[in-house]
């Protein structure tokens, strides 16, 4: 296996944009990804393409990433489409990352975008719904509730359990959002950006008890992109500075937490320790996620994710600052690009070009983003691991 190096990325702004339109916000990410490269455009070999709801709401189905690079530069090469719910761009870069480290390409695109928000507000909640196992919840009617996520009851049922077996309280759920609204308020590609308090996310609207409207991601448009090539084509061919994916692993089935299960696989593969980490993005679809997977991910023992809420130890200055993107919940999760914005925000930090919200020193990261929901747990996990080396 060759390493295998992040040359270039690229985002669009997150945001509610209703026809804004998946080719838009592809070719921009991919673009901008190119030239943070500096690579020839025809250099690219071959593009993954990470997708989850345009069947549904935009009803655009199999060939989504011919269709939105048909009208650019990217025309020519030869597409793989990649869905896998919430985790669909970052397996779309787990795929390039196979295929470059195999020794099968030089250089690839992997890219995601996602038109989540639609006129017809259904299709939105129909394609999330899609995300769970139809055959265990049925079929929608004509009676179906269409104004949140069935995806966030599966979130308020977990965020309860985790209330009921620890010493966690709302307001510590409460304290995920207020951190990473602050991050996201110097984000600038950031959904939402306006700081919030406590009070105003515990006297928000609520979701599904215990969840509020802030505890909560929401609907979101965007795309990201990255340009993976092999460590010798980047020294040999480029100038930039070097990102070394140090692992890729994604994980899934019915077998304990997946979460669990990437992350262990991706510290083993590339000999890191938690410990090692300088920040984190995580996959906090709901606030209950993120304490959840601090422990799922090592960075505390079970059952004390709420100490590290409280004490600050996850904030911008904390001992391991998660989400400063502002994680899905302020970021925004536009589903199919969530997994290489998670990634593009861990470039942007190693490089150092993160401005107010910088991670001093940063060298080594981590992002975990899951898909779906099956029997208490996500359908799948991909963790990945990147590291600067100058």
């Amino acid at each position: 296996m060759r390493n295998v190096v992040v040359a270039g990325v690229g985002m669009t702004p997150f945001r509610r944009a209703p026809g804004w339109g998946i080719r838009s916000m592809a070719i921009e990410a991919s673009e901008e990804a190119v030239k943070d490269a500096g690579i020839d455009p025809g250099s690219v070999e071959k593009i993954y393409f990470g997708n989850a709801a345009a069947p549904t709401v935009t009803q655009q189905d199999m060939i989504r990433g011919q269709v939105a690079f048909r009208q650019s530069d990217f025309a020519q090469f030869p597409v793989i489409n990649v869905e896998n719910a919430c985790a669909s761009g970052s397996s779309a870069f787990h795929l390039g990352y196979q295929a470059v480290a195999g020794g099968m390409s030089e250089v690839v695109l992997v890219v995601g975008a996602e038109q989540l928000t639609n006129e017809v507000k259904e299709r939105s909640f129909r394609a999330l719904r899609g995300a769970t196992d139809i055959y265990e919840i049925g079929e929608s009617g004509p009676d179906e509730d269409w104004t949140s996520s069935m995806l966030m009851k599966f979130y308020a049922e977990e965020g309860q359990e985790f209330l009921d077996r620890t010493e966690a309280t709302v307001e510590d759920l409460a304290r995920v959002a207020v951190k990473n609204r602050h991050h996201a308020s110097m984000n600038p590609l950031a959904q939402f950006r306006r700081e919030q308090t406590i009070e105003e996310v515990l006297s928000a609207r609520v979701i599904a008890d215990p969840l509020t409207l802030p505890m909560c991601s929401p609907m979101t448009d965007g795309g990201a992109a990255a340009i993976l090539c092999s460590e010798e084509y980047a020294r040999d061919r480029l100038s930039g500075p070097m990102l070394l994916v140090r692992g890729s692993e994604l994980r899934g089935g019915q077998v304990g937490s997946c979460v669990e299960d990437a992350a262990g696989r991706v510290f083993e593969r590339s000999g890191v320790d938690p410990a090692d980490l300088d920040l984190v993005e995580l996959h906090d679809a709901a606030a209950p996620a993120e304490l959840i997977q601090y422990g799922q991910i090592g960075l505390c023992a079970p059952g004390d994710e709420y100490t590290m809420i409280r004490s600050g130890a996850t904030a911008l200055g904390g001992r391991i600052p998660v989400n400063t993107s502002g994680g899905l919940m302020s970021r925004g999760h536009a589903i199919g690009a969530t997994g290489i914005a998670q990634l593009y925000e861990l470039a942007t930090q190693l490089r150092g070009r993160a401005g107010a919200r910088q991670v001093p020193g940063a060298r080594l990261a981590l992002a975990m983003n899951t898909g779906g929901w099956m029997s208490g747990d996500y359908a799948v996990a991909v963790a990945t691991v990147l590291e600067y080396v100058g």
